[in-house]
């Protein structure tokens, strides 16, 4: 484990039965807190983007606006909210997606994509994939191109990763920490 990574993983909590009994929550909230710990995340998923070649970052709701905003800006790139359906005002496009119990749908602006794009994906927490599968395939309708999806966090007994990579080729997909 490298300093970067055992600095991350000393930031994240730990809550036990949140939201629900069972569950054990992965809260980034303290990381978010630390200057230090945030910068040092910050230029881990820079990087990615400059090497994947990305030229714009989508963030994925909630905490993927929190993690992608400041790595776009240290990039030099733009950043593109990826929201629940009925938060973005004007044109959209939508994906529709299931979960374990009932569906969702995701929506961005039908502008802020367009063809030659190259698209860093960056969330907090892989899962189950479901969010991130919807938003490339949101990202191939927009006529853009997937570069990558990068995530803080990836919660390997969900299998997400096997969910995903169909979807991506052969973009990259990469989590800082895996548990």
């Amino acid at each position: 484990m490298t300093g970067v990574e055992e600095l991350l993983l000393s930031r994240i909590r730990d809550v036990a039965d949140y939201p629900q009994p069972g569950v054990m929550f992965k809260d980034i909230t303290p990381l978010l807190a630390d200057p230090a710990a945030f910068t040092a995340l910050t230029d881990v998923l820079a990087d990615t983007a400059v090497r994947t070649g990305a030229t714009k970052i989508v963030g994925l709701e909630a905490r993927g606006f929190i993690l992608g905003a400041p790595v776009a800006v240290r990039a030099g790139l733009g950043f593109v909210p990826v929201r629940k359906a009925g938060k973005l005002p004007g044109a959209t496009l939508s994906q529709a997606y299931d979960l374990e119990y009932g569906s969702a749908e995701i929506e961005v602006h039908a502008e802020d994509l367009v063809a030659g794009d190259r698209i860093l994906i960056v969330d907090d927490v892989l899962a189950t994939g479901g969010t991130a599968e919807a938003s490339i395939r949101l990202i191939h309708r927009a006529g853009a191109e997937v570069a990558g999806v990068s995530v803080l966090m990836e919660l390997g007994f969900l299998a997400g990763r096997a969910r995903l990579e169909p979807a991506l080729g052969a973009a990259p997909l990469e989590a800082l920490l895996t548990v």
